[in-house]
């Protein structure tokens, strides 16, 4: 596939081998750079990153993969520093956008937005978070952590736990696990499941999935635990929050039951379902998971900015 001028805006556009070959340029891409410390195929290419949302580690991970790339970025962190607060349209923010720039990164706050960008650019558009639909750049780090960790994604049995009904990175991940012979356990309090079609999905594509409230009985079972926190601000109802607020607290002491080579990973922030103690453990892979961004982000980069093949 030419991979010059690609979208990237969900993992449904992916086939399983379009996923391997970003993670195999990844794996290229951080073995060059520890070697060399910096690499120079981006160089005189710009990076735009337009975050409608607030966001740590995906837009200091793109930045950080467009910089490592030898390229520069320009972009913002806020809309309320834009011309959108003067009532400019998302439409208009890109074409002005695409003036000044190679690739576009973008997180909204609204599904479809991602899309919407594409449809209208010229350039590469990749979605760094629409609304509570996708992720597909989480769900290729995510990937690519578990197969750095274990060596393979194929015989593993996986636990997505927390918000998987507004958790679009559960929803980008659990879709992408069809392709891999894998085994699901949907772990989440009954408000919060994950949504009906991407579990009849999984399941007429072969996927045993099981969907459970009990954490504790579960983690057993696990090879990965993917833990997300509840995410508040995708709730319509206040009252609805607080009824699963705090449903899921992994500690040391649940992990006493856990394979000793069970790895616990999460797309961050946290608030309160991974206790600190858990992050000097050997379960704990959700930091290496954050590192991952750089060298997937920087394959995505170059890949669609044609620098890379």
């Amino acid at each position: 596939m030419d991979w010059k001028g690609r979208d990237v805006i969900s993992i449904r556009d992916f086939s399983k081998e379009d996923i391997e070959f970003v993670l195999r340029v990844a794996e290229r891409l951080e073995n060059e750079l520890n070697e060399k410390g910096s690499l120079d195929y981006a160089r005189g290419k710009i990076l735009a990153t337009l975050f409608f949302e607030p966001s740590t580690r995906t837009r200091l991970s793109f930045e950080s993969a467009m910089h490592r790339l030898g390229g520069s970025v320009i972009g913002f962190s806020s809309a309320a520093s834009t011309s959108v607060k003067k009532g400019e349209s998302l439409a208009d923010t890109i074409k002005t956008v695409e003036q000044y720039s190679d690739v576009i990164v973008i997180r909204h706050p609204m599904e479809g937005a991602a899309r919407l960008a594409a449809e209208v650019a010229d350039i590469p558009v990749i979605n760094a978070g629409d609304g509570s639909n996708q992720h597909p750049t989480q769900t290729l780090l995510d990937l690519y952590t578990i197969k750095r960790a274990f060596g393979k994604i194929d015989g593993l049995t996986i636990g997505l736990l927390g918000d998987l009904k507004y958790g679009r990175t559960v929803h980008s991940l659990a879709e992408a696990l069809a392709f891999y012979d894998v085994e699901l356990y949907l772990i989440s309090p009954e408000l919060l499941r994950m949504p009906k079609h991407i579990v009849d999905e999984l399941r007429e594509k072969g996927v045993k999935v099981h969907e459970t409230t009990d954490l504790e009985g579960t983690i057993p079972e696990l090879d990965v635990l993917y833990v997300t926190r509840i995410q508040r601000e995708r709730f319509p109802d206040e009252e609805e929050y607080l009824k699963v607020k705090g449903s899921y607290r992994v500690n040391c002491e649940l992990l006493k039951s856990a394979k000793e080579s069970m790895k616990i990973m999460h797309p961050l922030p946290r608030v309160d379902e991974i206790h600190p103690e858990v992050d000097k453990s050997a379960h704990a892979l959700y930091f290496r998971q954050v590192f991952s961004g750089v060298p997937v982000r920087m394959a995505l980069l170059g890949l669609t900015l044609g620098v890379i093949e």
